[in-house]
């Protein structure tokens, strides 16, 4: 089997090789094995192969999380209606490869007329941004909301999200092109947050009533404070644009603006909320019917394992939007 195995931890992405003879996966109880048609790429795939991302797995392991695939066999354990030759979108550790054994809790069905492209990126995007916006910060009809580093993978699925339930969208982003792809896919107004005056731009475009809900990926808090509403909502989602050390919480602003800064760590659902995991699923599978929420995939689509490096290096250069996919086989999937 081909897959990017991580031997020893790496300096640099150039580093990544594909091995063609990597051990197959071994179907454990509660699995599935999943034939792999498109992995997507994440920033912190880039941070796991070099052992700074919290999740370190021992070596050597596969690289990669998020897959759609079709099901090719499935351990007597597994006590659903899934079967071979079903097609699936999930996530486990491994998906940069031809094929993936996976636990069953972490598949979902493809949605109907989603290409594996598309549904590749699914399972760690859309269900932050939803959370983020209909659970953590309840997000109204009518409502300001900001979404930072817009064209994203999470901050394209927050601008749609929060169209959808009825929001007035801010989408801000470094370049005139990616605010073009967050204006395409539903922001009403766009601020390219390297200008000088973009919190001053921000007030401007609400009537100086500020931003009711932040969306913030990158670690603006503090920025975001500038142009925060009185008892606004500020969700920590990340912190791409700071590195490896978060930013401090601004608690003297807090107080004056009446604010709240809430966290969103979708993944901790799983253990204390299970329930909500549902709800969400729910949710978006409703939006994507409804035709609301689409998933948005980086022109660049990488055919072929050896090409893994090149996207991760597509997307810490930023020059990428919505989601990076690679096809492991080299062949282009078309909808269903």
């Amino acid at each position: 089997m081909k897959a990017i195995v991580i031997s020893k931890l790496l300096k640099t992405i150039d580093e990544l090789e594909v091995d063609l003879n990597a051990p197959e996966p071994e179907l454990k109880e509660n699995q599935i094995l999943v034939e792999i048609k498109a992995s997507a790429l994440n920033y912190f795939d880039i941070l796991q192969s070099q052992g700074r991302y919290q999740i370190k797995p021992p070596l050597p392991f596969i690289l990669g999380s998020e897959f759609a695939g079709v099901v090719i066999a499935v351990h007597p354990t597994v006590n659903n209606k899934v079967k071979p030759g079903d097609k699936v979108f999930g996530y486990g550790q491994g998906s940069f490869a031809e094929r993936i054994a996976v636990d069953i809790a972490n598949i979902l069905p493809l949605p109907d007329g989603m290409s594996f492209e598309e549904a590749s990126g699914l399972f760690i995007t859309c269900p932050t941004s939803y959370t983020g916006l209909v659970i953590r910060a309840k997000l109204q009809k009518d409502e300001w909301c900001l979404v930072h580093a817009a064209a994203g993978g999470v901050g394209i699925a927050a601008v749609q999200i929060a169209k959808a339930l009825g929001a007035k969208v801010i989408a801000t982003c470094g370049s005139k092109d990616k605010l073009d792809i967050a204006k395409k896919f539903g922001a009403d107004y766009g601020v390219n947050y390297n200008d000088k005056d973009w919190q001053k731009q921000v007030l401007q475009i609400t009537g100086k009533h500020g931003v009711d809900v932040v969306y913030d990926p990158v670690g603006l808090v503090q920025a975001s404070h500038k142009f925060i509403a009185w008892s606004g909502r500020i969700l920590v989602v990340g912190f791409a644009g700071v590195g490896e050390t978060p930013e401090k919480a601004p608690t003297n602003l807090i107080l004056l603006k009446n604010s709240s800064v809430i966290g969103v760590h979708y993944g901790t659902y799983t253990k204390y909320d299970p329930e909500r995991v549902i709800e969400v699923w729910n949710g978006l599978f409703k939006l994507f019917a409804e035709k609301k929420l689409k998933p948005v995939i980086y022109k660049n689509v990488y055919h072929g394992l050896h090409n893994v490096k090149h996207g991760l290096k597509a997307i810490a250069n930023r020059e990428t939007y919505g989601k990076v996919v690679v096809v492991p086989s080299g062949g282009r999937e078309s909808k269903i």
